[in-house]
């Protein structure tokens, strides 16, 4: 025991005397310690894995008008007339009566035609159709369109303008001229070019005539097909991609493109599957077909798309093949009756990545790209635990010996767990609140080390604000990526879903059918949520090696999920890579708090040079986001700091993602 000195226990027992005389002294209540600072430990001495390469890409489909209206660079809406069965929707007559004619069709695919009679025509009346696009036609100063379409004309041969208009009509940005119509099918391009004119959304597409082309008692009719307008896009290419939204996903560098989608790729029923054959070849021989998200898809979207889609972008296929089940339990059994099926997914593969020696390959070539495209993963299904008939495991099993027996080299993907087969990965879908994100924010963690079957989260999503995520849907996204970035030799890959929502009409029936999306846009512009911007800094500021992490008095929270016990959250999340190129350790912190957090940092095998970079997405209150009105309203900043070393306290700001990059001496 330590010896206590004269003059400790004299002042002992002179306070011991006062409390005596004063009980208000005797019972004032203790003071309370100042809460302990929370610590993060960063061991650079101990690699725990290798990050996966591919951990951040991209999952897509046809939802919320993400292609036809979206990414896919088509402004005229129902272009092939087979939107709706009985009438030309989102079509308007000019003076002219219009109707749909299944007796001239274009071909076995568009087997339906627009009929229009512009008996009525004038010089001073011109007669024909409009098309306002999806919400919109956007004009933009001194650019070029180009317009296309089939047309034949009974006791009419012309001629026909072509127009970009103001909805009122007031105003003609662009028109052209085709002289003559034939009386068979033809096709037919103009090209449309702005002056100096105001941007502007609140347009629409006119093809027109002032001759009624009558004779005697016949009416002077024209047939239209594959109708379009197309703006410049990405790379200028033809039946290509908006710029400005491919430019979003370019800054993310995403690493892969799983694709064509989750329910897209099964449709409601088996013959609105995503049918990969009829979407490859030119695109009015593709039929098209409807959406599982109740609006029609011309598949100008097709295969062959998104595999350039993939090359544009720099990213690797990963291809989910149609498994014989479809959205409203549908099901194939496995078997001779699946045996189509698979067949269908071999000859898919061999389009995208067989020599032009194949079949497909060959066609592939036809098509426009002789090059096989790199592929490493395919993906047996879509969310096959919603199969009822217990039929996966034998149809996965048929699947993945035909596929492993053609291509051994390919990593094959489950939906669902199976018995019959060990897959290579297995696909985990997430949709979460803020709060269960960061509960959950650890469970890989716990994974066990040495399992076959890695991880693919393929979709996952925090779901708070709409139409697009804001602050708190950044926060539980970034504290949800540090656990997947902390365990990337188990989960290998991952992608956010939704990527895209239209942000025109967000009524019911309009252009959004799933609230909390990446990406939102109009007919004009387009714009990341404060979650796609947590997306691009785990994305593009990470090493290749893991590395071991703990953490001392990180500050909790309760909360209270429906019908299940309390639980305790972290209020700090965080992991660390490094570079092993150059020694650059890339330390994310995530504070969820609405108060500032200074965190001790502490990193031992390592010498830490003074100054670093701190890039900081930050929100004044979690309900803070972006939209189409205000774009940029919570972006990232980058700074240089310094006082940085091997041992440092630094402030987090309230409601905060903060990537640290340290660079060793």
């Amino acid at each position: 025991m330590k010896k206590l000195s004269l003059a400790f226990l004299f002042a002992a027992a002179n306070v011991a005397l006062a409390q005596m005389d004063n009980p208000a002294m005797t019972n004032a209540p203790e003071t309370k310690a100042a809460p302990a600072v929370p610590t993060l430990q960063i061991d650079a001495g101990k690699v725990t894995g290798k990050a996966s390469p591919t951990l951040y890409g991209l999952m897509t489909e046809e939802i919320n008008y993400s292609y036809e209206g979206g990414l896919y660079g088509e402004l005229i809406r129902n272009r092939s007339f087979k939107a709706d069965p009985a009438k030309a929707i989102y079509w308007d007559a000019i003076r002219s009566a219009i109707s749909l004619d299944k007796s001239q069709p274009l071909n076995s695919a568009l087997d339906v035609s627009l009929k229009v009679d512009v008996s009525k025509a004038s010089k001073n009346s011109p007669a024909g159709i409009a098309n306002g696009g999806y919400w919109g036609i956007p004009v933009r100063p001194k650019t070029t369109y180009h317009a296309s379409f089939y047309a034949k004309g009974s006791h009419f041969s012309g001629p026909l303008t072509v127009a970009i208009e103001s909805n009122d009509g007031k105003t003609t940005f662009a028109s052209g001229t085709v002289d003559s119509i034939s009386g068979d099918w033809k096709k037919y391009e103009v090209t449309l070019t702005t002056a100096d004119v105001p941007v502007s959304k609140d347009n629409k597409l006119v093809i027109t005539t002032t001759k009624p082309g009558t004779f005697f008692n016949h009416h002077g009719t024209v047939w239209f097909q594959q109708v379009s307008l197309f703006p410049p896009t990405y790379d200028h290419q033809a039946n290509g991609f908006r710029p400005d939204i491919m430019q979003l996903l370019a800054d993310m560098q995403p690493k892969f493109l799983r694709f064509p989608g989750g329910n897209y790729l099964e449709g409601d029923y088996i013959n609105e599957r995503f049918n990969w054959k009829q979407t490859v070849g030119p695109v009015e021989t593709r039929p098209g077909h409807r959406s599982p998200w109740n609006y029609w898809s011309t598949d100008g979207m097709g295969l062959l798309e998104f595999l350039n889609w993939c090359e544009d972008l720099h990213m690797q296929p990963v291809l989910a093949v149609f498994a014989g089940y479809a959205l409203r339990h549908d099901y194939v059994k496995p078997g001779p009756d699946l045996a189509p099926y698979v067949q269908d997914a071999l000859d898919e593969i061999e389009y995208v990545a067989g020599s032009t020696n194949t079949l497909w390959g060959a066609q592939r070539a036809k098509d426009g790209h002789p090059a096989p495209f790199a592929l490493n993963y395919v993906e047996v299904g879509n969310e096959d635990w919603f199969d009822r008939s217990g039929s996966y495991d034998g149809r996965f099993a048929q699947f993945y010996d035909a596929i492993k027996a053609k291509y051994p080299q390919l990593q094959i993907i489950a939906t669902a767990k199976v018995k019959s087969r060990v897959p290579d990965l297995l696909d985990e879908h997430y949709y979460r609140s803020q709060e269960e994100m960061e509960l959950h924010a650890l469970d890989y963690d716990k994974y066990p080390r040495d399992s076959k079957t890695k991880i693919f989260v393929g979709e996952w999503a925090t779901r708070v604000g709409s139409p697009t995520p804001n602050m708190a849907g950044a926060l539980g996204d970034a504290a949800w990526m540090t656990g997947m970035e902390r365990n990337s030799d188990i989960v290998l890959i991952s992608s956010y879903a939704p990527l895209f929502v239209n942000v025109s009409d967000l009524g019911r029936g309009g252009s959004m059918q799933w609230r909390t999306d990446l990406i939102g846009y109009d007919a004009l512009n387009s714009y990341g949520s404060p979650a796609y911007y947590a997306q691009k800094m785990f994305s593009t500021m990470r090493g290749d090696e893991i590395l071991a992490t703990d953490s001392q008095n990180i500050p909790l929270k309760d909360y209270q999920p429906r019908n299940r016990p309390k639980s305790q959250i972290r209020q700090i999340f965080f992991d660390a890579t490094r570079s092993s190129q150059n020694g650059t350790i890339y330390l994310k912190v995530v504070n969820e708090s609405g108060e500032p957090q200074s965190v001790k940092i502490q990193i031992s095998g390592a010498s830490i040079a003074p100054e670093g970079t701190a890039t900081v997405l930050k929100a004044n209150n979690p309900d803070e986001t972006n939209s189409i009105q205000d774009r940029e309203k919570i972006v990232p900043t980058t700074e240089k700091v310094d006082g940085l070393s091997a041992d440092f306290t630094r402030e987090f700001p309230p409601y905060s993602i903060t990537v640290l990059e340290l660079r060793s001496k």
